[in-house]
């Protein structure tokens, strides 16, 4: 991509910035009969946080009119009364799976589900203003007339504490990847944006991502190899090889409260996220970059491994085992045996989803 593509858009002559200044104009109140736009929220033991969104979502004029819907996928969490809350209410739907399936799989089902020309990703943790979704849908409606090939727009994200937080970046790259480990993990995946105007970029993130279907319905939606993490970056990689437009609209924005370079990172959530690394390495790089860094992870495993058994902390000791084994059968294209590695570590994730729900108090 050439620096001229790089270049913000010109705002002012930009009908969709306009509309984003002028904010919460009045709106039609005219009833539609099908949503335009869809809000995926995949649920994982953050009841409290998913319904406190949902509330959110439904006080704006587009879901009380029917020009949007919330669907919310459970990936197997305890606590059927508050699923059964949300599906009674008007311009909702709760879809339950039997096991957690991860978010790519999940993302899939609600998505194939709705009914919208763009769907809305949403991450539980995600708090909005009031109007936001009917912002969402309006710039919806626009956007296509300035880029018609437009497939992904992602959002300004901020932390609880207004502060920005990134949330798009460049492509990993093996060089980049080890090069970000002397980074503060806040920087390394993601990189801050301006906010002068809109711009395209490589990727976006999942937390907060507005889709246009036809370019998700093209891609099949998003790999189910991942189970978590990593493959927004891999649709938006395969949205752009496809001829579609990647964008990032600071004009609009949400705040994430629990993103997870401000949290602790127990083995289990390590072993997903390093599978998700290798899964995109495995097939974005070239084989002998996929197995420098299988050999990094590797030794990553193997001494934090030493150190939990030192700590006598031996459910530790056993995933990061995982790990070390986890890296042979993605490199090599085991998938059963990768799949019972991410199984194993999922068994262990309950606990973790819960401590980060209520946070967006």
């Amino acid at each position: 991509m050439g620096l001229a593509a790089l270049a913000p858009a010109p705002a002012p002559a930009d009908p969709v910035a306009v509309a984003a200044v002028r904010g919460r104009r009045a709106r039609p109140r005219v009833a539609v009969d099908t949503p335009q736009l869809s809000v995926v929220i995949v649920n994982f033991c953050q009841w409290n946080n998913t319904a406190r969104l949902t509330k959110q979502l439904r006080a704006s004029e587009a879901v009380r009119r029917g020009a949007a819907e919330v669907v919310i996928v459970d990936n197997h969490s305890p606590g059927g009364g508050a699923a059964r809350r949300l599906r009674k209410l008007s311009g909702v739907s709760v879809v339950r799976s039997e096991r957690n399936e991860g978010f790519s799989k999940a993302v899939n089902r609600g998505s194939r589900g709705s009914h919208g020309e763009w769907v809305l990703l949403l991450n539980p943790d995600v708090t909005v203003e009031p109007g936001f979704l009917d912002d969402v849908l309006e710039f919806a409606s626009r956007f296509p007339a300035i880029d018609p090939n437009a497939g992904v727009v992602g959002f300004q994200m901020r932390h609880h504490d207004g502060s920005r937080q990134a949330s798009a970046g460049v492509f990993p790259t093996l060089f980049r990847t080890l090069a970000g480990l002397a980074v503060p993990r806040g920087r390394r995946k993601c990189q801050h944006q301006s906010l002068d105007g809109r711009r395209p970029v490589p990727w976006v993130t999942g937390g907060c991502l507005l889709v246009r279907r036809d370019c998700f319905e093209q891609l099949d939606g998003l790999d189910e190899s991942f189970f978590l993490y990593y493959e927004d970056v891999d649709f938006c990689r395969r949205a752009r090889d496809g001829g579609w437009g990647v964008w990032y609209e600071p004009g609009l924005q949400v705040t994430h409260h629990s993103p997870l370079h401000t949290r602790a990172v127990p083995a289990p959530l390590r072993l997903v996220t390093r599978h998700a690394l290798l899964t995109y390495a495995k097939k974005h790089w070239a084989g002998w970059q996929a197995a420098v860094l299988g050999g990094v992870v590797w030794l990553e495993a193997r001494a934090r491994a030493l150190l939990a058994r030192r700590q006598h902390d031996e459910a530790s000791e056993a995933c990061f085992r995982k790990l070390g084994e986890l890296v042979g059968h993605v490199l090599h294209g085991r998938t059963a045996q990768a799949d019972a590695a991410i199984r194993y570590a999922a068994d262990f994730l309950e606990a973790v989803a819960q401590a980060n729900d209520r946070k967006t108090a």
